[in-house]
């Protein structure tokens, strides 16, 4: 057929259009073998295009791996009889486990080596790990295929035959507290048709092989369609917590963790809009919750009170409107509270030991090595401890884990993750900007550069996400490096949608107000270009999965803003996966986006939905990702928008799709891959940022 108006000269689009379907609807029948023929010629012709641009690739990922330790351990964790730990060898793409009983180092044993379980498979992602009490018997989840949905195995430890148990379910596992010497209660969720998350079960493993695994049981289900469970232990291990959840309400039941075939008790029985976290320590049950504001307010609860109808939730510390409370974690001491100042975009770990009253008795912040930066609770397993773990790191510091000791304020660094190579963290230099959205509001943009150019405009890659409430904190890449050795400029806008400013910066960035996002994204890039940190001809935007809807919105309102953009999984369709209620995520997404059934809601979706508002025009240089097992975000989206992009295109920019055949969401399994992966694409942006003499 002839090609349409913008086609380009022997793209695959031209030759599988079809005018009785002018949107590509046909991509979506996966067993059709021209879908595969399709996207087998559409990555033909990215192999074809790139091939002048594989040996910087090839330059950056060996460079990469210079600059990265390859043989990695990571920090031992004792627990109450063992010591755990991995080690990754230098040209492995997954760990080894390993253990020795607490205080006898010398008595170390590998006891999974995940290594040889992903062999065997082109895709391969351990879901979970779970040890029973005593520590003897391991149960974990394995997905072979990328579309996240896992097996359940179980071994003796060190060295007992793998026993398949259950295929099909939820990655999270959970041991009761129930063990005895012949078995154990483990809990897990499965899927419905839509592989939503809507059942918790519990399974007894009996540990002898003369006792037969009868079939699990059914604790709870969850109809609504719009809700997700899932099933976790306090810290104390006193409680099994199970959390039904939609994007904007929850609903929390608790079973005694030594008794999982108990009634279950209600924590919080669902109430529209309202969303709440809890924990527990012996005598008081903790809860986070907006009934008081949308920023939260956590409160105590008496636990002899669990189950009355008329319990009463104490205020410890009441909601505010300059501060967001985003998670508690409970120890047998008292709390550590994660709080976000709106005003900096900034999260602060808040120390609270209670007394027998829930009085604070020490109310204090934990220091910050820097602003911004990310400083996280690490793995603290124990409940009684005075030394909690930290995670900290900056987009130009790499990440560090410290232990602090509470009861002294001793901080010992235990790890920093080495970097090697030309370029040194103390040779960058990040700032935070302030960009002015269309409404007025004042949008932080990060940078970091090397410290040597920061006085003049440079190429830039701009990132974005603003979805769902997560928050874009301050993260080091070795991988970005590559980019920042060569000259270019890294920035994250962080938009509305978002949780960087609290819950505020979310509630304006969604449904109705996710316009917003889009106006904060094209802000970001005006505010480089005016504080003379961006040359404006040379920006590439970048986004994954809603991010990609980020990036995809608005090169379609203005293409001309970035000589380039890179959507990664990008979920482009928004419109058409709203109105179908059968693939996965799409009704829990309702109170993200709206439901479309609703006229106004249709209308404001089809608005802004990019692949519902391309138009022939110039588009820039686009480098687009999809996985065939992705259940997040259909292999079709990114092929359909790259064939009407490609047939809208009015200019000589390349317009690209590659498509990942074994892999699922979150991409390539193996780490070794995932560079290649990397560097490829950043070949690509260095490329169009014309950091490179190389030319397609």
């Amino acid at each position: 057929m002839k090609a349409q108006p913008g086609m380009h000269e022997g793209s695959p689009v031209e030759r599988y259009y079809r005018a009785n379907d002018p949107e590509w609807h046909w991509l979506e029948s996966r067993e059709a073998p021209e879908v595969k023929e399709f996207l087998a010629e559409a990555n033909q012709q990215h192999s074809h295009w790139f091939a002048p641009l594989a040996p910087l690739a090839d330059t950056l990922y060996h460079s990469h791996l210079a600059r990265r330790e390859l043989a990695v351990t990571s920090l031992e964790t004792s627990l109450d009889h063992y010591t755990f730990w991995s080690e990754t060898g230098a040209n492995d793409d997954y760990p080894c486990w390993w253990r020795f009983p607490n205080g006898q180092p010398q008595q170390r044993e590998c006891f999974l080596d995940v290594r040889a379980r992903a062999a065997a498979a082109p895709f391969y992602d351990m879901g979970d790990m779970a040890l029973t009490p005593d520590e003897q018997w391991l149960a974990w989840t394995e997905d072979t295929q990328g579309d996240e949905r896992f097996t359940l195995w179980l071994k003796a430890l060190p060295n007992g035959e793998p026993q398949k148990l259950l295929s099909d379910i939820g990655p999270g596992l959970c041991w009761a507290e129930d063990q005895t010497s012949t078995g154990a209660t483990l809990l897990f969720s499965r899927f419905d048709d839509t592989q939503r998350p809507d059942s918790i079960w519990r399974l007894w493993v009996p540990f002898t092989a003369t006792e037969a695994i009868k079939p699990p049981e059914q604790i709870i289900r969850e109809d609504d369609p719009e809700f997700w469970i899932g099933i976790g232990k306090t810290r104390s291990k006193a409680w099994l917590l199970i959390e039904s959840g939609s994007k904007d309400t929850t609903e929390v039941t608790a079973l005694p963790a030594h008794n999982p075939a108990a009634k279950p008790h209600y924590l919080h029985v669902r109430k529209p809009g309202i969303e709440v976290s809890i924990d527990h320590r012996p005598g008081a049950f903790y809860r986070l919750q907006n009934l008081a504001g949308p920023h939260f307010q956590l409160d105590a609860l008496d636990e002899a009170e669990l189950g009355k109808d008329n319990a009463t939730w104490t205020p410890l510390i009441k909601h505010r409107d300059n501060a967001t409370l985003e998670g508690v974690d409970a120890f047998a001491w008292g709390l550590i509270v994660a709080e976000r100042n709106h005003r900096d975009a900034q999260v602060r770990l808040r120390r609270l030991v209670l007394d027998e009253q829930q009085r604070a008795v020490i109310d204090a912040y934990i220091e910050l090595p820097e602003t911004p930066c990310s400083q996280l609770l690490e793995d603290s397993p124990h409940f009684d401890t005075q030394r909690v773990r930290l995670r900290e790191e900056s987009f130009t510091q790499p990440p560090s884990w410290f232990e602090l000791n509470l009861s002294s304020g001793d901080r010992t660094l235990l790890k920093r993750v080495p970097v090697y190579g030309s370029l040194s963290p103390e040779q960058l230099v990040s700032r935070r900007i302030w960009a002015t959205s269309e409404d007025g509001e004042q949008v932080p943009v990060s940078v970091v550069m090397r410290a040597d150019l920061a006085n003049q405009a440079l190429p830039t890659l701009l990132y974005g996400y603003g979805a769902y409430g997560e928050a874009l904190d301050p993260w080091f890449s070795i991988a970005r490096l590559e980019l920042l050795e060569r000259g270019a400029a890294f920035a994250v806008a962080h938009v509305r949608g978002g949780g960087e400013r609290g819950e505020p910066w979310y509630l304006q960035g969604k449904m109705a107000c996710k316009e917003n996002s889009f106006n904060d994204f094209l802000a970001a890039r005006e505010a480089l270009v005016e504080e003379g940190i961006s040359q404006p001809e040379r920006i590439v935007a970048c986004g994954a999965s809603a991010g990609g809807l980020l990036v995809g919105a608005s090169i379609n309102r203005v293409p001309e803003a970035f000589c380039a953009a890179v959507l990664e999984v990008p979920f482009l369709d928004v419109l058409r996966t709203m109105q179908n209620p059968a693939l996965p995520l799409t009704t829990a997404e309702y109170s993200e986006w709206g439901n479309p059934d609703a006229p106004e809601v249709e209308q404001r979706i089809r608005n802004y939905s990019p692949i519902d508002n391309i138009t022939p025009q110039a588009y820039p240089a686009l480098w687009i990702e999809g996985s065939w097992h992705d259940t997040r975000v259909s292999y079709w989206e990114p092929a359909k928008f790259y064939a009407r992009v490609t047939q809208a295109q009015q200019d000589d920019a390349p317009i690209l799709l590659h498509t990942d055949m074994s892999s699922g969401h979150g991409g390539a399994s193996g780490r070794f891959k995932a560079w290649c992966d990397t560097a490829r694409q950043d070949a690509f942006i260095l490329w169009a940022l014309g950091l490179t003499p190389t030319s397609t």
